[in-house]
């Protein structure tokens, strides 16, 4: 038997608790302003927001807290962890994360059993779970998950984020969206623009490829996904879409990670985001997905308090103008001529992708080039005329896949590394293929830039230019 008066003590100096930090932590501001805010804290997700707020604001990178995954608010503790820049440190930091695991399941079976705690930590973990039954302890043994802390990485993002705040609020005033949605890729990226996910998401907001190419260009020329501006518009729109279905911003965010089509479903049967956030477990609505508004409140709060701290100098935007591709364009031409190099200017210009800049591909017609917005700068680009432009896209090769090919032996066919092939048709890592399917040979890379463009201007009936 578990001891009622130690039970009932420490359940009241646990909801006091919660109490006090909520007032602490949630002053009236706009952000939770109650049920009628755009963004309301919802009873139910209390504990989740207060969780990861301490995530993002507490516990570093060096410190992995062991918690329920259904109820936030029971965290059984915090374990050291190793730098992980040091030499094995996965392998050890995974050891010591399965050293504590172990110990609190222990400590839960032994609960689980009915026996009186005896130990601190027993006492401890008993407490966590006052109104609770027995057959709670057995539950949580096999409910255990570990975070990671953030705090680091998340003021590195808030450093990240200077350098493009502003544009992203100028962006989503346009679309009339509230300017909080303005931080999300706290929650996405830490607004790092080159992020991927294992789920195939990349950039500062993380889309997907089947997502991205509803609002962006996504192909072996540009990707939109990784420029900043370019997808910063694309999200608002997204944003914009699942409020106008949805209602609310809860479920509008929420169907941000969740998708749409299942939002809806779950609003039709649950009718309340405090229903789904409780109820709701059917298909892929799982940790991610039911956690995803509590971080965006979180990460706004976070993010709010680190952008007063004046000891946190954030980057600052870069001032750039961008002028208008009227044909198909050499990037290493462009970049000869603009005297700017091949690093400032993809790094300026992140959607143009690899067979772009090594000149596989042209930079294609229409697109905005951005440069850095200086008076030299604006002197050149208007001197680029016909002479820079060519008429069409350099064509890719393609193969069909025949029964028994493989990437590899595609690629020894043609003299092409199975990376590159992969890297054309967008292959997973194993580079799957089937038989009928079109592959993308990419031109060698052995051959030299200079006589490719002859070879390819040729083609075009056009005569090469030369510049210095």
């Amino acid at each position: 038997m578990v001891h009622r008066p130690t039970q009932i003590i420490a359940f009241f100096s646990r909801l006091f608790t919660l109490f006090f930090c909520l007032s602490l932590l949630f002053p009236l501001t706009p952000a939770y302003a109650g049920k009628t805010s755009r963004f309301p804290l919802y009873t139910v997700i209390v504990p989740n927001v207060i969780f990861w707020e301490k995530v993002y604001g507490t516990y570093n990178s060096r410190q992995g807290i062991l918690h329920d995954k259904n109820d936030l608010s029971i965290i059984y503790g915090v374990v050291d962890l190793v730098d992980w820049n040091t030499p094995a440190a996965a392998r050890i930091n995974k050891n010591l994360i399965k050293i504590a695991r172990r110990r609190y399941k222990a400590i839960l079976t032994k609960l689980g059993t009915g026996k009186k705690p005896r130990s601190r930590e027993e006492k401890r973990i008993a407490a966590l779970f006052a109104h609770k039954k027995h057959s709670g302890y057995k539950k949580a043994r096999d409910n255990i998950r570990l975070q990671i802390g953030q705090k680091d990485s998340f003021r590195k993002g808030v450093i990240r984020s200077g350098a493009y705040m502003r544009t992203i609020k100028r962006i989503f005033r346009e679309y009339r969206l509230p300017l909080e949605l303005a931080y999300l890729p706290h929650v996405e990226s830490s607004f790092n623009p080159k992020a991927h996910s294992k789920a195939g998401a990349v950039g500062l907001w993380q889309f997907t490829r089947i997502t991205g190419r509803d609002f962006m260009t996504i192909n072996d020329v540009l990707d939109e996904r990784y420029d900043p501006v370019l997808s910063s518009r694309a999200a608002a729109k997204l944003l914009k879409k699942n409020y106008a279905q949805l209602g609310s911003w809860p479920l509008a965010l929420t169907a941000y990670n969740y998708g749409r089509p299942g939002m809806v479903r779950a609003l039709n049967q649950r009718k309340t985001y405090s229903n789904i956030f409780k109820n709701h477990r059917t298909g892929l609505f799982k940790f991610a997905a039911r956690n995803f508004y509590s971080e965006f409140l979180a990460a706004l709060r976070t993010a709010r308090k680190m952008e007063k701290d004046r000891s946190i100098i954030r980057d600052r935007p870069t001032a750039t103008f961008t002028v208008r591709m009227k044909g198909y364009a050499d990037f290493d031409q462009l970049r000869h001529f603009l005297r700017i190099s091949s690093t400032d200017l993809a790094r300026l210009n992140p959607a143009l992708q690899h067979p772009v800049l090594v000149g596989k591909k042209y930079i294609p017609k229409g697109y905005r080039l951005r440069l850095p917005a200086t008076p030299s700068f604006k002197r050149r680009a208007k001197k680029l005329g016909r002479r820079f432009y060519h008429a069409r896209q350099i064509r890719d090769r393609i193969y069909i896949v025949r029964r028994g090919d493989t990437i590899s032996s595609i690629g020894k066919k043609f003299g092409l590394s199975s990376r590159s092939l992969i890297r054309a048709n967008h292959l997973n890592h194993r580079g799957f293929i089937h038989v009928g399917q079109k592959i993308i040979l990419p031109p060698h890379k052995t051959a030299k830039h200079k006589d490719t463009m002859i070879i390819l201007l040729d083609k075009a009936k056009y005569k090469p230019q030369r510049h210095h």
